[in-house]
Protein backbone atom coordinates (compact mmCIF):
# COMPACT_ATOMS: atom_id res chain seq x y z
CA UNK A 1 0.00 0.00 0.00
CA UNK A 2 2.01 3.59 -1.33
CA UNK A 3 2.29 6.08 1.48
CA UNK A 4 -0.75 7.96 -0.52
CA UNK A 5 -4.46 8.13 -0.41
CA UNK A 6 -6.61 9.14 -3.35
CA UNK A 7 -9.78 10.80 -2.92
CA UNK A 8 -12.73 12.31 -4.97
CA UNK A 9 -11.93 15.44 -6.42
CA UNK A 10 -14.82 15.79 -8.64
CA UNK A 11 -16.47 18.42 -6.49
CA UNK A 12 -13.51 20.57 -5.49
CA UNK A 13 -12.57 23.51 -7.96
CA UNK A 14 -9.33 26.15 -7.77
CA UNK A 15 -10.18 28.85 -5.49
CA UNK A 16 -12.56 26.73 -3.33
CA UNK A 17 -12.72 27.44 0.63
CA UNK A 18 -12.77 23.91 1.65
CA UNK A 19 -12.83 23.33 5.76
CA UNK A 20 -12.08 20.04 6.83
CA UNK A 21 -14.30 18.55 9.95
CA UNK A 22 -11.66 16.32 12.27
CA UNK A 23 -12.27 14.88 15.26
CA UNK A 24 -8.55 13.59 15.42
CA UNK A 25 -9.47 10.15 14.36
CA UNK A 26 -7.68 8.01 11.82
CA UNK A 27 -10.64 8.78 8.57
CA UNK A 28 -10.52 13.22 9.69
CA UNK A 29 -6.74 13.27 9.84
CA UNK A 30 -5.90 11.53 6.99
CA UNK A 31 -8.37 13.56 4.96
CA UNK A 32 -6.85 16.58 6.22
CA UNK A 33 -3.06 15.42 5.66
CA UNK A 34 -4.27 14.25 2.13
CA UNK A 35 -5.47 17.63 1.50
CA UNK A 36 -2.94 19.60 3.04
CA UNK A 37 -0.40 17.41 1.02
CA UNK A 38 -2.18 17.74 -2.25
CA UNK A 39 -2.95 21.82 -1.79
CA UNK A 40 0.92 22.32 -1.29
CA UNK A 41 1.93 19.81 -4.08
CA UNK A 42 4.32 22.10 -6.75
CA UNK A 43 2.35 20.36 -9.86
CA UNK A 44 -1.44 19.86 -10.16
CA UNK A 45 -2.14 21.68 -6.67
CA UNK A 46 -5.56 21.58 -5.20
CA UNK A 47 -5.21 25.78 -5.30
CA UNK A 48 -7.61 25.89 -2.31
CA UNK A 49 -7.82 27.56 0.40
CA UNK A 50 -7.78 24.63 3.19
CA UNK A 51 -9.42 25.36 6.85
CA UNK A 52 -10.57 22.80 9.52
CA UNK A 53 -13.37 22.93 12.02
CA UNK A 54 -13.35 21.14 15.62
CA UNK A 55 -16.97 20.20 17.35
CA UNK A 56 -16.30 19.34 21.46
CA UNK A 57 -19.60 18.10 21.98
CA UNK A 58 -19.19 17.99 25.92
CA UNK A 59 -19.01 14.56 25.90
CA UNK A 60 -15.76 11.98 27.29
CA UNK A 61 -14.74 14.63 29.70
CA UNK A 62 -10.62 14.81 29.63
CA UNK A 63 -10.81 12.59 26.82
CA UNK A 64 -13.06 14.88 24.35
CA UNK A 65 -10.59 17.59 25.70
CA UNK A 66 -7.44 15.82 24.81
CA UNK A 67 -8.77 15.17 21.12
CA UNK A 68 -9.25 18.61 21.01
CA UNK A 69 -5.79 19.80 21.76
CA UNK A 70 -4.46 17.21 19.82
CA UNK A 71 -6.28 18.64 16.76
CA UNK A 72 -4.96 22.31 18.00
CA UNK A 73 -1.59 21.43 18.02
CA UNK A 74 -1.53 19.25 14.62
CA UNK A 75 -3.74 22.59 12.68
CA UNK A 76 -0.76 25.13 14.43
CA UNK A 77 1.96 22.60 12.83
CA UNK A 78 0.58 22.30 9.14
CA UNK A 79 -0.12 26.23 9.87
CA UNK A 80 -4.04 25.29 9.02
CA UNK A 81 -6.46 27.98 10.53
CA UNK A 82 -9.30 25.96 13.18
CA UNK A 83 -12.45 26.64 14.01
CA UNK A 84 -13.73 25.64 17.48
CA UNK A 85 -17.25 25.29 18.73
CA UNK A 86 -17.72 23.34 22.36
CA UNK A 87 -21.43 22.08 22.73
CA UNK A 88 -23.55 20.58 25.57
CA UNK A 89 -25.05 17.90 23.84
CA UNK A 90 -26.21 15.92 26.71
CA UNK A 91 -27.84 19.33 27.81
CA UNK A 92 -29.75 18.93 24.17
CA UNK A 93 -30.94 15.45 24.85
CA UNK A 94 -32.76 17.29 27.75
CA UNK A 95 -34.19 19.56 26.35
CA UNK A 96 -35.67 17.61 23.30
CA UNK A 97 -36.69 15.00 25.59
CA UNK A 98 -38.61 18.07 27.38
CA UNK A 99 -39.91 19.54 24.56
CA UNK A 100 -41.36 16.19 23.07
CA UNK A 101 -39.17 15.74 19.84
CA UNK A 102 -36.28 13.67 21.38
CA UNK A 103 -32.56 13.13 19.92
CA UNK A 104 -30.57 10.37 20.85
CA UNK A 105 -27.42 11.11 22.46
CA UNK A 106 -26.17 10.52 18.77
CA UNK A 107 -28.30 12.46 16.35
CA UNK A 108 -27.71 15.00 19.21
CA UNK A 109 -24.40 15.06 18.41
CA UNK A 110 -24.67 14.67 14.77
CA UNK A 111 -27.23 17.68 15.03
CA UNK A 112 -24.83 20.09 16.76
CA UNK A 113 -21.99 19.09 14.42
CA UNK A 114 -23.87 20.02 11.12
CA UNK A 115 -25.40 23.20 12.21
CA UNK A 116 -22.19 24.66 13.45
CA UNK A 117 -21.16 23.88 10.15
CA UNK A 118 -24.15 25.47 8.36
CA UNK A 119 -22.66 28.58 10.67
CA UNK A 120 -19.55 27.92 8.87
CA UNK A 121 -21.11 28.15 5.01
CA UNK A 122 -23.92 30.81 6.00
CA UNK A 123 -21.29 32.90 7.54
CA UNK A 124 -18.66 32.53 4.59
CA UNK A 125 -15.58 30.84 6.11
CA UNK A 126 -16.05 28.10 3.93
CA UNK A 127 -18.08 27.39 0.86
CA UNK A 128 -17.23 23.67 1.01
CA UNK A 129 -17.19 21.15 4.14
CA UNK A 130 -15.69 17.65 3.90
CA UNK A 131 -16.30 14.89 6.11
CA UNK A 132 -14.07 11.87 6.67
CA UNK A 133 -16.99 9.28 5.98
CA UNK A 134 -15.62 5.73 3.91
CA UNK A 135 -16.84 2.62 2.59
CA UNK A 136 -17.05 1.26 5.57
CA UNK A 137 -19.48 4.03 7.32
CA UNK A 138 -21.62 3.39 4.03
CA UNK A 139 -22.02 -0.12 4.85
CA UNK A 140 -23.08 0.42 8.49
CA UNK A 141 -25.40 3.02 7.51
CA UNK A 142 -27.25 0.79 4.85
CA UNK A 143 -27.35 -1.67 7.26
CA UNK A 144 -29.07 0.59 10.00
CA UNK A 145 -31.39 2.10 7.52
CA UNK A 146 -32.57 -1.44 5.97
CA UNK A 147 -32.89 -2.60 9.86
CA UNK A 148 -34.91 0.27 10.16
CA UNK A 149 -37.34 -0.11 7.16
CA UNK A 150 -36.50 2.72 5.03
CA UNK A 151 -37.30 4.14 1.50
CA UNK A 152 -35.07 4.14 -1.63
CA UNK A 153 -33.85 7.26 -0.50
CA UNK A 154 -32.78 6.00 2.84
CA UNK A 155 -31.10 2.81 1.75
CA UNK A 156 -29.34 5.91 -0.68
CA UNK A 157 -27.92 6.29 2.92
CA UNK A 158 -24.32 8.81 2.54
CA UNK A 159 -24.47 10.84 -0.11
CA UNK A 160 -21.11 12.45 -1.77
CA UNK A 161 -22.65 15.56 -2.12
CA UNK A 162 -25.08 17.57 -0.42
CA UNK A 163 -26.16 20.76 -1.61
CA UNK A 164 -26.88 23.40 0.98
CA UNK A 165 -28.37 27.06 0.85
CA UNK A 166 -24.89 28.68 0.64
CA UNK A 167 -22.33 26.25 -0.12
CA UNK A 168 -22.02 21.77 0.15
CA UNK A 169 -20.89 19.06 2.29
CA UNK A 170 -18.18 16.17 0.74
CA UNK A 171 -17.34 13.21 1.31
CA UNK A 172 -14.20 12.48 -0.80
CA UNK A 173 -13.46 9.49 0.70
CA UNK A 174 -16.68 7.66 0.97
CA UNK A 175 -14.61 4.75 -1.88
CA UNK A 176 -11.81 4.55 0.79
CA UNK A 177 -11.64 1.51 2.98
CA UNK A 178 -10.94 2.69 6.68
CA UNK A 179 -8.28 -0.26 6.94
CA UNK A 180 -6.42 1.85 4.03
CA UNK A 181 -6.35 4.84 5.61
CA UNK A 182 -4.90 3.34 8.69
CA UNK A 183 -2.67 1.43 6.74
CA UNK A 184 -1.47 4.45 5.24
CA UNK A 185 -1.44 6.61 9.12
CA UNK A 186 1.01 3.88 10.31
CA UNK A 187 3.43 4.51 7.45
CA UNK A 188 4.18 7.88 7.95
CA UNK A 189 3.97 7.55 11.71
CA UNK A 190 0.87 9.72 12.42
CA UNK A 191 -0.79 8.71 15.66
CA UNK A 192 -4.58 9.36 15.87
CA UNK A 193 -6.90 9.48 18.91
CA UNK A 194 -9.19 6.80 19.44
CA UNK A 195 -12.64 7.63 20.55
CA UNK A 196 -13.67 5.10 23.55
CA UNK A 197 -17.29 4.88 22.59
CA UNK A 198 -16.30 3.42 19.37
CA UNK A 199 -16.12 0.26 21.23
CA UNK A 200 -19.54 0.57 23.11
CA UNK A 201 -21.77 -1.51 21.20
CA UNK A 202 -24.82 0.19 23.38
CA UNK A 203 -24.87 2.41 19.99
CA UNK A 204 -26.29 1.06 16.97
CA UNK A 205 -23.69 1.40 14.95
CA UNK A 206 -21.46 0.16 16.91
CA UNK A 207 -23.31 -3.42 17.60
CA UNK A 208 -23.59 -3.30 13.90
CA UNK A 209 -19.80 -2.68 13.13
CA UNK A 210 -18.37 -5.19 16.07
CA UNK A 211 -21.29 -7.64 15.74
CA UNK A 212 -23.55 -7.64 12.66
CA UNK A 213 -21.11 -6.99 10.12
CA UNK A 214 -18.78 -9.76 11.40
CA UNK A 215 -21.28 -12.23 11.07
CA UNK A 216 -22.44 -11.08 7.65
CA UNK A 217 -18.70 -11.08 6.29
CA UNK A 218 -18.85 -14.82 6.39
CA UNK A 219 -21.49 -15.16 3.69
CA UNK A 220 -20.39 -12.19 1.50
CA UNK A 221 -16.42 -11.64 2.17
CA UNK A 222 -17.34 -8.24 -0.18
CA UNK A 223 -20.08 -7.22 1.55
CA UNK A 224 -19.13 -3.81 2.71
CA UNK A 225 -18.94 -2.92 -0.86
CA UNK A 226 -21.80 -4.60 -1.95
CA UNK A 227 -24.07 -2.60 0.37
CA UNK A 228 -21.70 0.92 -0.77
CA UNK A 229 -22.97 -0.21 -4.45
CA UNK A 230 -26.05 -0.88 -3.27
CA UNK A 231 -26.38 2.91 -1.71
CA UNK A 232 -25.02 4.02 -4.82
CA UNK A 233 -27.89 2.04 -6.88
CA UNK A 234 -30.64 3.58 -4.93
CA UNK A 235 -28.98 7.39 -4.79
CA UNK A 236 -29.40 7.09 -8.59
CA UNK A 237 -32.49 5.29 -8.64
CA UNK A 238 -34.23 8.03 -6.17
CA UNK A 239 -32.49 10.96 -8.62
CA UNK A 240 -34.52 9.58 -11.60
CA UNK A 241 -37.82 9.05 -9.60
CA UNK A 242 -37.79 12.55 -8.02
CA UNK A 243 -37.01 13.91 -12.08
CA UNK A 244 -40.07 11.96 -13.15
CA UNK A 245 -42.29 13.12 -9.97
CA UNK A 246 -41.36 16.99 -10.68
CA UNK A 247 -42.57 16.30 -14.35
CA UNK A 248 -46.17 14.75 -13.20
CA UNK A 249 -46.63 16.12 -9.78
CA UNK A 250 -48.33 20.09 -11.36
CA UNK A 251 -50.54 17.88 -13.60
CA UNK A 252 -51.76 15.28 -10.55
CA UNK A 253 -51.99 17.37 -6.99
CA UNK A 254 -55.07 19.99 -7.01
CA UNK A 255 -55.19 22.80 -3.81
CA UNK A 256 -57.74 22.63 -0.86
CA UNK A 257 -61.11 21.16 -2.07
CA UNK A 258 -63.73 21.43 -5.01
CA UNK A 259 -66.82 24.07 -4.09
CA UNK A 260 -70.22 23.92 -5.52
CA UNK A 261 -70.30 25.73 -8.66
CA UNK A 262 -66.47 24.94 -9.93
CA UNK A 263 -63.62 26.29 -8.16
CA UNK A 264 -61.45 24.94 -5.43
CA UNK A 265 -61.47 25.87 -1.59
CA UNK A 266 -58.33 26.58 -0.24
CA UNK A 267 -58.02 27.45 3.74
CA UNK A 268 -56.04 30.31 5.20
CA UNK A 269 -56.71 29.24 8.38
CA UNK A 270 -53.10 28.96 10.24
CA UNK A 271 -51.51 25.78 10.66
CA UNK A 272 -53.95 24.03 7.79
CA UNK A 273 -53.10 23.33 4.66
CA UNK A 274 -54.25 20.07 1.72
CA UNK A 275 -54.17 18.87 -1.72
CA UNK A 276 -56.19 16.77 -3.16
CA UNK A 277 -55.38 14.29 -5.85
CA UNK A 278 -58.68 12.84 -8.50
CA UNK A 279 -58.24 9.32 -8.42
CA UNK A 280 -59.58 8.63 -11.85
CA UNK A 281 -55.72 10.23 -12.11
CA UNK A 282 -54.41 7.87 -10.33
CA UNK A 283 -55.91 4.94 -11.69
CA UNK A 284 -54.15 4.45 -14.41
CA UNK A 285 -50.25 4.82 -12.87
CA UNK A 286 -48.37 1.56 -12.42
CA UNK A 287 -48.66 0.84 -8.58
CA UNK A 288 -44.60 1.86 -7.84
CA UNK A 289 -46.21 5.48 -9.20
CA UNK A 290 -49.01 5.51 -7.53
CA UNK A 291 -47.11 5.08 -3.82
CA UNK A 292 -44.87 7.71 -5.00
CA UNK A 293 -47.00 10.23 -5.56
CA UNK A 294 -49.20 9.83 -2.47
CA UNK A 295 -45.71 10.08 -0.66
CA UNK A 296 -44.89 13.03 -2.60
CA UNK A 297 -48.15 14.79 -1.76
CA UNK A 298 -47.91 14.25 1.93
CA UNK A 299 -44.18 15.07 1.61
CA UNK A 300 -45.71 18.66 0.21
CA UNK A 301 -47.71 18.86 3.62
CA UNK A 302 -44.78 18.23 5.88
CA UNK A 303 -45.40 15.02 6.55
CA UNK A 304 -43.50 11.74 5.92
CA UNK A 305 -45.53 8.47 5.23
CA UNK A 306 -44.23 5.05 6.41
CA UNK A 307 -44.68 2.04 4.44
CA UNK A 308 -48.08 0.83 6.02
CA UNK A 309 -49.29 4.42 6.04
CA UNK A 310 -49.17 4.56 2.08
CA UNK A 311 -50.40 0.49 2.03
CA UNK A 312 -53.70 2.03 4.03
CA UNK A 313 -54.10 5.20 1.64
CA UNK A 314 -53.98 2.95 -1.43
CA UNK A 315 -56.39 1.38 0.20
CA UNK A 316 -58.81 4.08 0.94
CA UNK A 317 -58.73 5.09 -3.12
CA UNK A 318 -59.63 1.47 -3.49
CA UNK A 319 -56.22 0.25 -5.37
CA UNK A 320 -55.63 -2.79 -2.95
CA UNK A 321 -57.48 -4.56 -0.11
CA UNK A 322 -57.24 -4.19 3.30
CA UNK A 323 -60.07 -5.17 5.62
CA UNK A 324 -59.33 -2.34 8.15
CA UNK A 325 -59.65 0.58 5.59
CA UNK A 326 -63.44 1.49 3.99
CA UNK A 327 -62.73 2.45 0.53
CA UNK A 328 -65.82 4.66 0.21
CA UNK A 329 -67.03 8.05 0.32
CA UNK A 330 -66.59 9.65 3.33
CA UNK A 331 -64.34 7.63 5.06
CA UNK A 332 -61.17 9.20 6.51
CA UNK A 333 -58.08 7.86 7.84
CA UNK A 334 -55.80 9.26 11.08
CA UNK A 335 -52.51 8.81 9.78
CA UNK A 336 -49.33 10.36 11.79
CA UNK A 337 -48.00 13.80 11.56
CA UNK A 338 -51.70 15.25 12.33
CA UNK A 339 -52.13 14.08 8.20
CA UNK A 340 -56.02 13.09 7.71
CA UNK A 341 -56.90 11.28 4.65
CA UNK A 342 -60.40 11.91 3.37
CA UNK A 343 -62.26 9.69 0.74
CA UNK A 344 -64.73 12.15 -1.67
CA UNK A 345 -66.53 10.73 -5.01
CA UNK A 346 -64.18 12.16 -7.23
CA UNK A 347 -60.61 12.70 -4.94
CA UNK A 348 -58.42 11.39 -2.00
CA UNK A 349 -57.68 14.92 -0.15
CA UNK A 350 -54.78 15.45 2.12
CA UNK A 351 -54.74 17.85 4.97
CA UNK A 352 -52.93 18.46 7.82
CA UNK A 353 -53.87 20.76 10.97
CA UNK A 354 -51.62 21.29 13.76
Amino acid sequence: MPATLSFDRTNIKPGDRLCVAISGGADSLALLLTLHAANSAKRDSLGVGLSAVHVHHGLRGTEADADQQFVEDLCINLDIPLHLHRADVPARVAETRASGNPETLEEAARNVRYEFFTTLLDSGHANTILTAHTLDDQAETVLIKLLRGAWTEGLSAIHPVVTLAKGKILRPFLQTRRADIETFLKQINQPWREDSTNTDTAFTRNKIRHELLPQLRAYNPNLDQTLANFAELAREEESRWQTELARILPQLLLPGKPVRGGGRAVSTAPGQSAVSIELDRLRPLDPALRRRVLRAAARQLGARLSFDETSRLLALCGFRHDPTVAARTGATLHLSNNLRAERSPRELRLFRQE
